[in-house]
């Protein structure tokens, strides 16, 4: 009898764990699929955690995109900060609409920021190394 129950236990999670998981496989292969699909389409939208593009952003702090990498800074802060202190929550905003907007900031900047590396990089291409010599 004993060895009847111990089966049908082995037997179940057997089961339960085969399905669960054949069911994380199905996930990991369409996530890597979506990853796929993004990087071909030049899309950075897993870029910074948030899911937000560049795009997104924009529109949520109502700016211009950067063009050539470039954009005007203190426009997006000043709007960042008007939007953030309108959506206080302890004055009846939504947390929810904080953390997008701090997002849309924070998308903007590692933009910005990544094209200023780029630029630096293929100034540096262009120039040539040249290393940093210090003398005792």
């Amino acid at each position: 009898m004993a060895h009847r129950i111990i089966t049908q236990i082995v037997l179940t999670g057997g089961r339960v764990f085969g399905k669960a998981f054949a069911e994380a496989y199905k996930q990991a292969q369409a996530s890597s699929q979506y990853a796929k699909s993004a990087a071909q389409n030049g899309s950075t939208a897993t870029y910074s955690s948030s899911g937000l593009t560049l795009d997104e952003a924009c529109k949520i702090l109502n700016v211009k995109p950067p063009m050539g990498g470039k954009t005007d800074m203190p426009v997006v802060m000043d709007r960042f900060k008007k939007l953030f202190d309108q959506n206080e929550p302890k004055k009846g905003g939504s947390f929810y609409l904080q953390s997008k907007i701090l997002r849309a900031r924070e998308r903007i900047e590692a933009e910005v920021r990544d094209a200023e590396r780029k630029a630096a990089f293929e100034k540096e291409i262009r120039e040539g190394w040249k290393p940093k010599m210090y003398r005792d």
